[in-house]
């Protein structure tokens, strides 16, 4: 299959798939979802995205029918039943199950739906900076639970679309928060500052990772809030995603940013690919 779907066991090209009108995610977004990407066969940091997918869903108190290793193995059954060379995105959910339409959970423990999807999607070019723009955070106080919940993050992600550029900077007045989909982090005189993981940024898988990165190669690193503007000050803006593996930034509101430390940023960059590598034997064209 070229494209894979997946719901609840039943697996079938993506295209020809369906869900029940009374999915509890069709009426509240009543759900949680992660993804990450894969390559010949091999999910890349399965381990930390099943985690947090966990986490997401026992902060909603949203039961599940199968374990960690369970949902892995799901997981990998639909990587291999997708046909396609290179990169694929692999995207999973759960809702609080099919019931009819009641603000409150379902009675008698209603199952989780499970839904999978695979497809070819290619990871961002590193070598294309990005241009973005700048949001006031109207969000709600949970961004740490990576729920289906994401009309704000749409209507953003459009404007900066409409505004010809990549991605959204959210902030809460001065604070930087994150991205519409990605996280967001500044280097500083050869320090790499991230925002902590509260309830205001999406505790980021790639983020973490190049946490990791910095102390494997000695880099300074602060989890610290930053404001807008040391994000205009700084001497490199890096986003980041499972999709983006630490892609440097251009401009914010049309004013140029970055490009004072090209060298740290290229480091940077070239250790998460060389992970991705290492982990699932496929060498990305993205720098």
């Amino acid at each position: 299959m070229q494209s894979v779907g997946y719901y609840n066991g039943v697996m079938g090209e993506l295209e020809n798939m369906t869900v029940p009108m009374n999915d509890r995610g069709m009426y509240f977004g009543d759900g949680v979802y992660d993804a990450t990407y894969a390559a010949n066969g091999r999910i890349f940091e399965a381990e930390p995205h099943i985690d947090r997918f966990f986490n997401s869903a026992a902060a909603l108190r949203m039961p599940f029918f199968m374990t960690r290793e369970e949902l892995r193995g799901e997981l990998q059954k639909c990587v291999d039943a997708c046909d396609c060379d290179g990169e694929l995105m692999v995207y999973w959910q759960i809702t609080r199950g099919t019931a009819a339409r009641k603000h409150t959970f379902p009675e008698n423990d209603q199952p989780a739906n499970l839904l999978i999807t695979v497809r070819n999607v290619k990871l961002a070019d590193l070598r294309k900076k990005l241009n973005l723009i700048t949001v006031e955070d109207t969000r709600y106080l949970h961004c740490n639970i990576k729920t289906l919940n994401l009309i704000p993050n749409v209507m953003a992600s459009q404007q900066a679309k409409e505004a010809g550029c990549d991605e959204v900077v959210f902030h809460r007045g001065d604070r930087v928060t994150e991205c519409a989909h990605s996280n967001i982090h500044i280097l500083k005189d050869g320090v790499f500052r991230t925002a902590p993981t509260d309830n205001f940024i999406l505790p980021g898988i790639t983020r973490k990772h190049l946490l990791r990165i910095c102390e494997e190669t000695g880099v300074p690193y602060m989890e610290k809030a930053f404001t807008l503007d040391e994000l205009f000050d700084a001497d490199e803006i890096i986003v980041s995603s499972a999709g983006t593996l630490g892609a440097g930034v251009a401009s914010v509101d049309g004013k140029p940013v970055g490009g004072k430390d090209p060298e740290l940023l290229k480091k940077l960059q070239m250790a998460a690919v060389r992970d991705f590598e290492a982990e699932t034997g496929y060498l990305p064209d993205i720098i």
